[in-house]
């Protein structure tokens, strides 16, 4: 097989619907924006994206899922958060969920990772967006 070779700049955004369903849009703006890099699914393969979330001023992504292959994630810009909105103590630019493992995402300010599946995406149990914690 040929090698795959993109210009990522020159891909569109398009609406992260497709993979987090309908919780993806707040008040009729998208949370989650999506650029297919790859995907080789149909030749058993998996698929390169990236992604950008962007949380209304004030709020917080809150993501539940499990992943239904392994998740490589890679933080390009922004960082995760807590639930109260603050940095994660201990600065994470790249994580791995391996399948069948739950997980979660705290996201309070615009955020753009490369996440790569090797199978199928995660399956997406839960997507809200809640108010920022107040802290203690």
């Amino acid at each position: 097989m040929a090698s795959i070779r993109v210009d990522s700049a020159a891909v569109e955004w398009s609406p992260g619907r497709r993979f987090f369903g309908k919780h993806a849009i707040h008040d009729g703006s998208e949370l989650v924006q999506v650029k297919v890099l790859s995907d080789r699914r149909g030749e058993g393969g998996g698929i390169a994206m990236l992604m950008k979330f962007m949380p209304p001023p004030g709020k917080v992504i809150k993501i539940i899922a499990v992943a239904r292959s392994d998740e490589h994630a890679f933080t390009l810009t922004g960082e995760r958060s807590t639930k109260a909105g603050q940095p994660l103590n201990a600065p994470v630019d790249y994580v791995l969920n391996t399948q069948g493992q739950p997980h979660s995402a705290f996201i309070a300010s615009e955020l753009t990772a490369f996440v790569f599946y090797s199978g199928e995406p995660d399956d997406v149990t839960a997507m809200e967006v809640v108010d920022v914690e107040a802290r203690a």
